[in-house]
């Protein structure tokens, strides 16, 4: 870890004068800019089983009026949001939006943070081998260099998928709503986990990390902060964790109480096809688990045991359940 005037020469080619001392500055914001977030979920919610009732990680100002950017699991039915500065200041917050589409969560501090906020940078203009700056809020602002290893679509095992999503190493463990910048300062992504495959499934082995572009960000900001979730994220949900190996999508966990379990589907099944659509990987799965409504009935061919057998399950429309159990309330658009 190093500091932002050192990370300035990190990020960029060698310059002179005015120039260097800009993008320094710039910089410096930028670290200003990460926080650390932590967060208390209501005691009966569903996502304690996996993600723990107390969360800790980071969160970027990018609004004068105190509005934090963060991976939204942190918020994921928070009922306590706390952001803490590296003057020591722990300040209360509020939930204002968590959007199950791109995986952003969105806080408002409730005092001033007298914290300049960092303009968001376009994730398109990232290109391969660019080195950027990851800067962690937890417990107080650390930050150092990452290479942009790829740029691709990611599905995740918790049926999640985004496009373009960034791709960095080395990899850091205080990802959890880290901030990525340019050597501009700007924004260019949000922190979300650790991957063992970086540059790519075809590649050597690569541990990294993946960050959710801000460019999603840009066209949902005013519906984020007007109804607290974009249109996207009104989606059918099944409640499982799935794994993609060697052409084959398996269950490795079927969530308590879930469309999944009740229709029967079981850890290790195998998901041959949803709908009559053949199922090769995570991203064919999630996709056409999204095309219909959000509660509708949907046909799984599922392996198990040498046979395959078809399962009739009813999807919910996962954001309006979380809506009732977090610390805000859902608006209409």
């Amino acid at each position: 870890h190093f500091s932002a005037s050192q990370a300035s020469a990190a990020a960029a080619a060698p310059s002179e004068g005015s120039a260097l001392e800009a993008q320094s500055r710039a910089l410096e914001r930028a670290a200003n800019a990460v926080l650390g977030v932590q967060t208390l979920a209501v005691a009966d919610a569903r996502s304690n089983n996996t993600l723990g009732r107390v969360r800790q990680g980071s969160g970027v100002v990018i609004g004068t009026d105190g509005l934090v950017l963060t991976i939204g699991y942190l918020v994921l039915e928070a009922d306590q949001v706390q952001l803490i500065l590296d003057d020591g200041r722990n300040l209360p917050a509020r939930v204002v939006g968590y959007d199950l589409a791109t995986g952003f969560g969105l806080v408002q501090s409730l005092a001033p943070l007298n914290v300049a906020p960092v303009p968001l940078g376009r994730s398109a203009d990232v290109a391969p081998d660019d080195t950027l700056l990851v800067v962690s809020g937890e417990p107080a602002s650390q930050l150092s260099a990452a290479r942009m290893v790829s740029r691709r679509v990611f599905a995740g095992y918790w049926e999640y998928r985004i496009d373009d999503a960034l791709l960095t190493s080395p990899a850091r463990t205080d990802h959890s709503g880290a901030g990525l910048f340019n050597p501009r300062g700007e924004l260019v992504g949000i922190g979300s986990l650790v991957v063992s495959n970086a540059a790519g499934e075809d590649a050597p082995r690569l541990s990294g990390n993946m960050f959710v572009p801000t460019d999603l960000l840009r066209p949902i900001l005013a519906e984020l902060r007007r109804t607290g979730a974009s249109a996207a994220s009104r989606r059918a949900w099944l409640g499982i964790n799935c794994i993609e190996q060697r052409g084959q999508v398996r269950v490795v966990r079927v969530a308590d109480d879930s469309p999944a379990e009740a229709g029967g589907l079981q850890v290790g099944d195998r998901i041959v096809a949803i709908d009559g659509k053949p199922v090769a990987t995570l991203d064919a799965l999630w996709t056409e688990l999204w095309r219909g409504a959000a509660e509708r009935e949907v046909a799984l061919d599922v392996e198990r045991g040498g046979m395959v057998r078809k399962l009739n399950l009813g999807t919910v429309d996962r954001q309006r359940q979380l809506a009732v159990q977090q610390g805000f309330v859902m608006r209409a658009a």
